[in-house]
């Protein structure tokens, strides 16, 4: 948690805002993540 988000759990679970700024990123990572594997196998299937 604290290398990936810059913040331990304790600090994580005090407040909604940081709970939502970590869950926001997460989203946008796990959709990045998504589209890179979608665009690997559309290459792969050429």
């Amino acid at each position: 948690m604290q290398q990936s988000h810059g913040m331990g759990y304790a600090e994580y679970s005090r407040g909604v805002d940081q709970l939502l700024k970590v869950e926001k990123r997460r989203q946008k990572e796990y959709e990045a993540s998504r589209r890179m594997v979608s665009e690997a196998g559309r290459q792969i299937h050429k």
